[in-house]
């Protein structure tokens, strides 16, 4: 069975505790562990936080959430319409960051690659950013075992 979900909100950090909440509330039909539930809240945080601070570098404008699922199979999409990445790369490097100042760990694209089966990111200057990220729920249980 297919279920999709699609949103926007405004680019502020307080509607990154928001798409959280929506992401844990749209897999949670699927009964997953504990450990699934925090690794796609984490990894959900993560993306919408870099979509804010870096996408629109405190700038209006407008986040966007995709949520699909499909059997056991998560699939997140966050965008923005913002400034872009100009080196996926360097972006993607573990403690790589253009935000020093604000105290940002560079560790964001990091962790979304650690707790979901796979990352994506589609970006271009002056258009915005595109995240998708993969996961399989249940493993334990058997499902998404090739």
């Amino acid at each position: 069975m297919m279920n999709e979900v699609k949103m926007e909100f405004s680019a502020i950090s307080e509607n990154e505790g928001f798409a959280r909440m929506a992401a844990a509330a749209f897999v949670a039909p699927l009964n997953p562990t504990m450990e699934e539930m925090a690794d796609i809240k984490t990894a959900v945080s993560e993306a919408v936080t870099n979509a804010i601070i870096h996408g629109y570098e405190g700038k209006n404008g407008t986040v966007f959430m995709t949520m699909r699922r499909i059997e056991q199979e998560i699939y997140l999409e966050i965008r923005d319409d913002g400034c872009g990445i100009e080196d996926i790369d360097r972006a993607m490097e573990p403690l790589y960051t253009t935000k020093g100042e604000m105290e940002r760990s560079g560790m964001g694209f990091s962790f979304m690659e650690a707790f979901m089966d796979r990352l994506e990111v589609q970006s271009e200057v002056g258009k915005g950013t595109v995240v998708s990220m993969w996961k399989v729920l249940g493993r334990e249980m058997g499902y998404g075992n090739d």
